[in-house]
């Protein structure tokens, strides 16, 4: 026998117990097809001799906004390790704009308020700017701020008259005019004009992705949330724009994709109106191939723990009239929840505030109640605040957790600060959940976080702030635990443990 390649002299972590090393491995058509003795009389195209270096599988990261990522590649960087504070900021953009034509936008990405200070506000990004209009996305993608002739061409000039939106928030200075900021569902303010992007233009973003993504290590992502232009996704036809960039080579990971629930309807033709709800011709979680098939459906139930969005059961530190907002009520929750699973849908809620994680158990109990399914694999997103008696609960109710490594070193601290010393306890499990008997994935919301996978199981492990605190020493799970989570733990959430 004959195959392609045939790698020799490694240290090979295989993450099957039944086999957990080997020091060869064979392959043949992009395959594994064995390993150490079942190897032997094999002859390969190709030898390559690692020289003892370590191997492991591909990385597979659950959570990860690929075509973000992209964008964000190609917009003005305003991470904190780029941009400092809110000058440093101001001079990027005036450094930006001067490379653009008068009419055009000025696009960055990547600010956190709780690093440079503050957030923007539209004045000083008018003069940043020569008055063009200016977009910055907050670094969680949960908010941004505005100039003021980006709120002229959103239909508001001078930021004047700006309506309010249900779930979200728009900043006003006190004689009513908008000051910049724009939270969670007010952002389909801005979202309507500068979206849906341009098919060539999103093409360009995911090969930024996908080949920053696999120089990580990473071979497998979940991109959570496509389709609502005004919210999640690029466009409309984001589902055939992800096809295209992988017919033409542009995308080259395996990749799972979740529409958005604003994606799904009731379908025609039914005696009863309200029999099918999902995509049309009944298409839901699962449909596709191994390179790319369609996953849960997603929905964003309440903010971010940084914009101090989330919604939580008692107000934020030092904040006692803020306790952060749903952005659909627990109503609405429960019915499209329940509604997707009779349908046969997995559901992926990003719930982050304990209020927020609540309703997304309570809708899940309920629709297992309505119609019993046998481990339909729903999901929670991020799980970013939880007592013992919420881990318990989703452990019994057989919903997987979605939380991030890296957010605690890039977000810890002000994670720490919204949240108060005792709060912070709650925050992030990961070792709590294992110990509960949660299968926990690898994820790293990439890019509200970096999306290397290393820095992420660097941060399961540590869990040490930026400023050097350890965030909650008694989450810290090992380094074998948190590889597994890279790897059979995110396999595990799509159902494809056994692929």
């Amino acid at each position: 026998m004959q195959i392609d390649s045939l790698f020799v002299n490694g240290r090979i972590r295989t993450m099957d117990p039944a086999r957990p090393t080997a020091e060869r491995l064979g392959v043949l058509n992009g395959r594994v097809v064995g390993l150490d003795g079942d190897l032997d009389g094999v002859r390969a195209r190709e030898v390559h001799d690692l020289g003892g270096a370590p191997v492991l599988p591909g990385f597979n990261d659950a959570h990860h906004h690929l075509h973000l990522r992209g964008r964000r590649l190609a917009w003005l960087d305003l991470r904190a390790e780029v941009v400092g504070g809110l000058d440093e900021l101001y001079a990027a953009v005036r450094e930006r704009a001067a490379t653009l034509g008068p009419d055009e936008w000025v696009f960055g990405a990547g600010y956190d308020q709780n690093k440079t200070g503050g957030h923007p506000v539209a004045r000083a990004l008018d003069e940043a700017a020569g008055g063009r209009p200016v977009w910055l996305e907050h670094v969680s993608g949960h908010m941004g701020v505005a100039s003021t002739e980006a709120f002229r061409r959103l239909g508001f000039p001078g930021g004047r008259d700006v309506p309010d939106v249900d779930g979200g928030h728009v900043a006003r200075l006190a004689d009513g005019t908008a000051e910049g900021l724009i939270q969670e569902q007010a952002l389909q303010l801005v979202y309507s004009v500068i979206r849906p992007l341009p098919t060539d233009e999103v093409l360009e973003h995911l090969r930024l992705a996908s080949d920053k993504a696999l120089s990580e290590g990473l071979t497998s992502v979940t991109e959570p949330g496509l389709g609502a232009h005004d919210m999640l996704g690029a466009s409309p036809s984001d589902f055939h724009t992800y096809q295209l960039a992988r017919s033409r080579g542009l995308l080259r990971l395996r990749t799972t994709l979740m529409p958005y629930i604003t994606k799904l309807h009731y379908l025609d033709g039914f005696s009863d109106p309200r029999a099918w709800f999902g995509l049309d011709l009944g298409i839901r979680t699962g449909f596709g191939d191994e390179f790319m098939r369609l996953g849960p459906v997603k929905i964003v139930t309440d903010g971010s723990l940084i914009g101090k969005s989330a919604a939580m059961h008692t107000c934020y530190h030092g904040e006692p009239a803020n306790k952060g907002f749903m952005q659909f009520g627990p109503e609405e929750v429960h019915e499209v929840v329940v509604a997707a699973h009779q349908a046969g849908w997995s559901v992926a809620a990003h719930a982050i505030g304990d209020a927020a994680v609540d309703t997304a158990l309570d809708a899940f109990e309920a629709a297992q109640l309505r119609m019993p399914r046998t481990d339909p694999r729903h999901r929670i997103e991020h799980f970013g605040v939880a007592d013992d008696e919420q881990v318990a609960r989703l452990v019994r109710l057989g919903v997987i957790p979605v939380p991030q490594g890296a957010f605690i070193s890039e977000l810890g601290d002000g994670m720490a600060r919204a949240l108060g010393p005792l709060r912070a306890r709650q925050c992030y499990r990961m070792k709590s959940l294992l110990d509960a008997g949660a299968v926990l994935p690898g994820s790293s919301d990439a890019p509200v976080a970096t999306g290397n996978p290393l820095v992420n199981i660097h941060d399961m492990v540590n869990r040490i702030t930026a400023s050097g605190q350890v965030f909650n020493a008694d989450e810290r799970v090992s380094v074998a635990e948190a590889v597994r989570a890279y790897t059979h733990g995110s396999a595990y959430a799509l159902k494809e443990e056994h692929c």
